[in-house]
């Protein structure tokens, strides 16, 4: 039965990607006649063409993040797996891969801007500043939550620390060697992939203990790991992408495609059984109702706000020509989409009374990884490392991506120019997560609890919000430029109306709170942005052209 789910979700989504994705391709008249803006304003940092498989790697490390992995984990424990199949398949495909393509083709066919530049051009002033705020808010809780889940696995797994550390050194060599010593792509990954694998047992057999750091530095070690990744998340931010980002990105999706392959045969050949039952509950103690909660909760497996903001900023200053845009905005999401349904097969493989049902997401994945290697005798502790590895590689993409686009957002906001503003403007967007990963939270009863998870509840419903929000600002752009909207306006509808569903619950629940306030701020900017669309809908006439 695992087996047939996993098939026939990679079978459904192989068919969309060639039925709708060709639909969609239609939609937008993709034409690689017309020169992105990776060619018409290269400038070797930012804008820089990119052969598709590396840009393929880049944005899907950037996209997948431990959400596909964590949000579903946890609605198939609360809800069980089969609503969250359902959503994963219906939303990645519908949804979720629908705002990821259309918000890469706006912003080449704008001269890359990003999706509140669009904003700006497409409706108004205000709603550019609104969306800038909400973006710059996503960002935040994207680093909070992220930097410390990393923290958190490198303390329990000293080798996935080491094993991080040799892979971004790997990462700068494979950037030389390519862009400099102009190896080619092919032949410097012979060289680089076996090495990142390398580096896992290496990682085992030197690992960065906590103790030592304790010891050693003085200080707590989650924090001194939240410090030292937010020094990266600062470097990654400032460098050329050439020598960092695209290699490091690049290198990071080989580590998740063995773990999908592992997880596939170990799947095939295991024989594992579905303990967990399909259906659990409409309501659970602590999260709440399956509508909303459940939407908000798989987050990136289905659809993600995040996602468009790395569509219309990093990617489409690479993208080399207009057809790569179905394989790497529309097909990295059906593979993160294939990524969620691993997340929700290592519930599904569980008794209802196991002990791991109540451990955190990333020790239920880890031990799953380690099942479905173990069917190839791997030992158990190299299986759960590299699923660790893998997870926390695609995070750190993440983090240095999300810091990247910050600076983006501060550069925009302010409209700062010159060689040394990426500096400035990179410091500003790490002040508050680097508060919020050192402070202490606590929870409803108050005990303490990690970051990441006080944060969770709203970062998901702020990354759906965006999401809404991103398909609002592609409609309008369509709608002005004489185009059919009809694909974009049903998932706009479903996706603002449970996220809006959703932080009315937030609001209730934590009220004047950190949380509360935070979700009430977020609930404001919504519906001004929402507004402002309606009025702009209303009042323009549609003569604006395509500017291809």
């Amino acid at each position: 039965m695992l087996t047939f789910v996993f098939i026939g979700t990679l079978l459904i989504f192989a068919a969309a990607y060639f039925f709708y994705g060709r639909f969609l391709d239609r939609r937008f008249d993709v034409d690689d006649k017309r020169p992105t803006p990776s060619h018409t304003d290269y400038d070797g940092i930012d804008w820089v063409p990119t052969h598709s498989i590396v840009l393929f790697g880049h944005h899907f490390s950037s996209i997948a993040g431990a959400g596909p992995i964590i949000g579903p984990i946890i609605a198939s424990l609360a809800f069980g797996w089969g609503p969250t199949l359902i959503w994963i398949i219906i939303g990645a495909i519908f949804v979720g891969g629908v705002q990821d393509f259309s918000a890469l083709i706006a912003s080449i066919r704008r001269g890359g801007r990003s999706i509140a530049q669009i904003t700006r051009e497409t409706m108004s002033p205000l709603a550019f500043r609104l969306m800038l705020l909400f973006i710059w808010l996503t960002l935040v809780y994207v680093l909070t939550v992220f930097t410390d889940l990393t923290a958190v696995t490198f303390v329990e797994d000293g080798g996935v620390a080491t094993s991080s550390l040799l892979f971004i050194a790997l990462a700068i060599g494979f950037g030389l060697f390519v862009y400099r010593l102009k190896m080619r792509v092919g032949r410097a990954s012979l060289i680089f992939v076996p090495l990142v694998l390398l580096g896992v047992w290496i990682g085992q057999m030197f690992p960065v203990p906590a103790a030592w750091i304790n010891a050693t530095l003085g200080i707590d070690p989650k924090k001194a790991w939240c410090l030292l990744l937010i020094v990266y998340c600062f470097v990654a931010s400032t460098v050329p992408v050439w020598i960092l980002l695209q290699p490091r990105d690049y290198l990071s999706s080989y580590l998740l495609y063995s773990s999908v392959l592992g997880a596939f045969l170990g799947i095939l050949f295991g024989g594992f059984a579905i303990q967990y039952p399909a259906f659990k509950a409409w309501n659970d103690p602590q999260l709440g109702m399956l509508f909303p909660i459940l939407f908000i909760t798989i987050a990136c497996g289905a659809c993600s706000g995040f996602h468009s903001l790395v569509s219309s900023g990093t990617t489409a200053k690479q993208l080399n020509k207009e057809t790569d845009a179905r394989k790497i905005g529309y097909g990295a999401m059906l593979v993160e989409g294939l990524v969620a349904v691993i997340g929700l097969i290592v519930v599904a493989m569980l008794p209802l009374a196991s002990p791991l049902t109540s451990q955190a997401p990333l020790t239920i994945y880890g031990n799953g990884m380690a099942s479905f290697f173990g069917v190839f005798g791997v030992p158990s502790k190299i299986g759960f490392s590299f699923g660790l590895l893998a997870l926390s590689a695609f995070i750190l993409t993440t983090l240095d991506t999300a810091t990247r686009l910050g600076r983006y957002i501060f550069e925009e906001f302010l409209n700062l120019k010159g060689p040394y503003t990426r500096y400035f403007s990179t410091l500003l967007t790490l002040v508050l997560p680097t508060l919020f990963v050192l402070i202490p939270f606590k929870d409803a009863g108050g005990n303490p609890i990690p970051a990441w998870k006080a944060i969770w509840p709203v970062f998901g419903a702020t990354n759906q919000m965006l999401a809404g929000l991103a398909l609002l600002v592609v409609l309008v752009w369509l709608k002005k430029i004489g185009k059919p909207i009809s694909f974009i306006l049903w998932p706009m509808i479903f996706m603002l109306g449970m996220t809006v569903w959703a932080l009315v619950i937030l609001i209730r629940q934590y009220r004047l709170s950190l949380i509360g306030i935070i979700a009430m701020l977020l609930f404001l900017l919504a519906l001004l942005l929402i507004t402002e669309a309606v009025r702009t809908l209303m009042t323009r006439p549609v003569v604006e052209s395509d500017r291809s």
